[in-house]
């Protein structure tokens, strides 16, 4: 895990990336935000950067590629699996078998989108200091 590199949002609604970019911007860490709408083209990139990106965090519900595909592609990938780099999901709703699917997965986090800005501002900094405080294996490489 890199914890200075980039965090990856895959999210195919422009207001919610324009909420989320306002977001990081207040928050001023400083990893680059790169957005994708396409999760196809979110992991070509992943596959071909030698970028380390710091987080994921992957909308469910998309058009060409859902979350699940695209996580299994991720999580299936030894090459990406060797950069570890936490997975979270971001969606409107969620109901059990999308939750105990999600954690079969691997997947490191599960979080309904929140009404409010202040709200969806709180979640995305407790999620990124306490993955800054993280270790992982990738660090004893």
């Amino acid at each position: 895990m890199n914890k200075t590199g980039p965090i990856i949002v895959i999210e195919d609604d422009i207001e919610d990336q324009e909420i989320l970019a306002e977001i990081f911007e207040v928050l001023a860490y400083p990893n680059e935000i790169v957005f994708f709408s396409d999760g196809n083209i979110a992991l070509d990139y992943l596959n071909q950067t030698d970028v380390q990106p710091f987080l994921i965090l992957s909308d469910i519900n998309m058009p060409k590629i859902g979350g699940f595909e695209l996580r299994n592609k991720v999580f299936t990938n030894q090459q990406l699996q060797h950069k570890c780099i936490p997975y979270l999901f971001f969606t409107t709703g969620a109901n059990k078998k999308s939750v105990i699917d999600a954690y079969a997965m691997s997947v490191q986090g599960f979080f309904i989108k929140p009404a409010t800005i202040p709200v969806f501002q709180e979640t995305i900094r407790i999620i990124v200091e306490y993955w800054q405080k993280c270790i992982a294996p990738s660090q004893y490489d």
